[in-house]
């Protein structure tokens, strides 16, 4: 999400219409170790991370844990986003449908048939943010945190920080995404264009609203997935205090926006996306009774 679907589980993102096509069960991340003080160059697919790393940004920010000298500092804030990315794998569960001749009976007699089947598989998507960014012409770091609005940066920035001082461990799995990296993306997403992740209609680079986030702590993939669903109900129950919150919830539930942002306000209104949904409702039924008083008058006035 999406994730990309889940872990992944990939900008609940949306058809030319921002809604989900599909949902797909996210896989969770291999555990990694905390954060360390200094931490090392991280090699991810074709591309070396380390090369995004600005000159100078550790002699400006120091350790991941202290980061409270520059709390507000673009380069603190883009490194401490960018390590909690480098430290979750990047893995999405994801449906794949294939055909099986099967014998059953028939009106009393065996039969071979057709069916189609869906099992869930890895499918491991390293692979895609490198390959976007040497698209772009940029380094990791530059795109996949750089790409992001600011303000949508910091707040996540502070949140995620809550997060691991109340013992939760957070990764992130995706984050700025241009049209060529979401037509590459699986699982549930939206248009290329239209992701809130940073496609071109929502303003492109500088403007991605929208990261998927998950936990890492745990020894197996059950653990993990237990951590995982714990950080979210942090989130759930924490992330207005910081700008933040889950759009979408189980439909792609590891994607998060700015609260004040219209992807939220559109999927999470309260009373207010409430009402607006039974406005159009009510204007829906409208335009199909009167369409359906005009057939009647029509057949009415044949006979």
């Amino acid at each position: 999400m999406t994730p990309e679907s889940m872990m992944g589980m990939t900008d609940a993102n949306i058809a030319p219409s921002d809604e989900p096509e599909s949902i797909v069960q996210a896989a969770l991340p291999d555990p990694l170790p905390t954060l360390p003080a200094d931490l090392p160059p991280v090699q991810l697919a074709s591309a070396n991370p380390s090369d995004g790393v600005p000159k100078g940004v550790n002699e400006a920010a120091g350790s991941i844990d202290n980061l409270d000298e520059c709390l507000l500092a673009d380069i603190c804030v883009d490194r401490y986003l960018w390590a909690l990315y480098q430290r979750a794998s990047k893995v999405d569960t994801i449906k794949m449908h294939e055909s099986r001749k099967v014998t059953v009976r028939k009106k009393g007699k065996t039969v071979t048939i057709t069916r189609s089947f869906t099992k869930l598989v890895d499918e491991d998507f390293t692979w895609k943010d490198p390959k976007a960014a040497e698209k772009a012409g940029m380094p990791m770091l530059d795109y996949v945190i750089g790409g992001m609005d600011r303000s949508f940066k910091v707040k996540l920035f502070h949140a995620l920080r809550a997060a691991e001082e109340a013992g939760l461990s957070p990764g992130i799995t995706s984050a700025f995404r241009d049209d060529y990296r979401q037509s590459i993306a699986s699982g549930l997403k939206a248009a290329s264009n239209k992701s809130y992740h940073g496609g071109s209609f929502r303003g492109g680079y500088g403007h991605g609203l929208a990261a998927d986030v998950v936990s890492v702590k745990g020894a197996t993939q059950a653990q993990r997935w237990l951590s995982t669903e714990s950080f979210w109900k942090w989130i759930d129950a924490h992330g207005k205090e910081f700008g933040i919150g889950r759009p979408y919830l189980d439909k792609d539930p590891p994607h998060v926006a700015p609260i004040d942002g219209k992807e939220y306000a559109a999927h999470r209104g309260g009373a207010k996306a409430q009402n607006a949904g039974n406005m159009k409702k009510r204007k829906r039924l409208a335009v199909r009774d009167d369409q359906g008083a005009v057939r009647f008058k029509k057949r009415k006035m044949m006979l």
